[in-house]
């Protein structure tokens, strides 16, 4: 059905103009609802992208339910957003996790430095009787053939983390994000349209089909081939209104940018790499009441103090 996108062609089709993309997400949501017979529904996380994705749905399909799974990490200014739309009229069901963050972290530990080592680092610190060569190619690099691989080894920056007075995990996505949306699957039997796009980056990159119909998990990415400027020109083209969290403010006097993203407000995972000031130090300005919580309430202040990446706000930096 032409959803298979090579990287040549997706490099073509991510230049082509907004219209036209327009026009291909439109034709991606036809196959993907006639397909399906109608039995389908947007992931709807509030965010400006699924906001775009909701938006050319509903105008071909407007009775296509949008699920947003509440977990208790969204900016307040999303769940907001999420909600006004649902008092609207739009057809929005919301669901929440089985667990809440501050279980997940008490139990299983911070989510830290990326997916990929949290999830090493986990694997180490929980040994058992069958995960003997699994820690040992973690710790060392080395498989049971005798070959090494550098990408299969923590990198040494962080082995610190697995006798850290604290656990490292990056297992709340799927308790938090993944479970819910698994649920109302079973509970619907309906297909999902997902708004990601493959110049995010990461395993967005590497993704080739918008319409998976035969994958494992079968889901619909029909703006897989957008930019982040394409959303914001269609935004500001059509007038949409969006969450308030990603305009520049002033709270308590204090400039504020807007946010970039907006996933799960205590996640730190990439938070390492980011410019001073960080999520959590303009989190602490913009969102002072979730902050501490996330600080002290919960610990997270000595996890980030244990990987050297500062939360505290800077009387010094300009956020502006």
């Amino acid at each position: 059905m032409g959803s298979l996108i090579v990287s040549s062609g997706l490099k073509q089709r991510q230049s082509l103009p907004l219209d036209a993309k327009v026009a291909m997400t439109i034709s991606r949501i036809k196959q993907w609802y006639e397909h399906f017979d109608g039995d389908v529904y947007g992931s709807f996380s509030g965010g400006k992208d699924s906001r775009v994705m909701m938006d050319l749905i509903w105008s071909i399909y407007p009775d296509v339910p949008a699920l947003f799974v509440n977990t208790g990490l969204e900016y307040p200014e999303i769940v907001q957003f999420v909600m006004a739309k649902k008092k609207q009229g739009y057809p929005v069901d919301i669901y929440r996790p089985l667990r809440t963050f501050r279980d997940v972290v008490l139990n299983d530990g911070f989510p830290l430095i990326s997916k990929k080592t949290a999830n090493m680092i986990r694997r180490v610190q929980n040994p058992t009787p069958n995960n003997g060569a699994t820690r040992n190619l973690y710790l060392t690099g080395f498989r049971r053939d005798g070959v090494y691989k550098q990408g299969s080894k923590i990198p040494e920056r962080w082995m610190k983390l697995i006798d850290a007075p604290f656990k490292t995990t990056e297992v709340c996505c799927d308790v938090l994000k993944k479970e819910p949306f698994r649920r109302y699957q079973r509970d619907t039997g309906r297909y999902p349209f997902v708004g990601v796009m493959a110049g995010e980056g990461g395993n967005r990159s590497t993704l080739t089909e918008c319409n998976a119909f035969t994958a494992k998990a079968p889901q619909s990415r029909p703006m897989l081939f957008w930019t982040e400027s394409d959303v914001w020109q269609y935004i500001t083209e059509r007038g949409l209104d969006y969450a308030s969290v990603y305009d520049d403010r002033v709270v308590n006097g204090q400039a504020v940018p807007g946010e970039a993203r907006t996933g799960c407000m205590f996640c730190a995972f990439g938070a390492h790499l980011e410019s001073v000031p960080n999520r959590f130090q303009r989190m602490a300005v913009s969102h002072p009441k979730q902050w501490s919580y996330c600080m002290n309430n919960l610990g997270m202040g000595e996890a980030l103090d244990f990987i050297g990446v500062e939360y505290r706000p800077d009387q010094q930096i300009d956020l502006v």
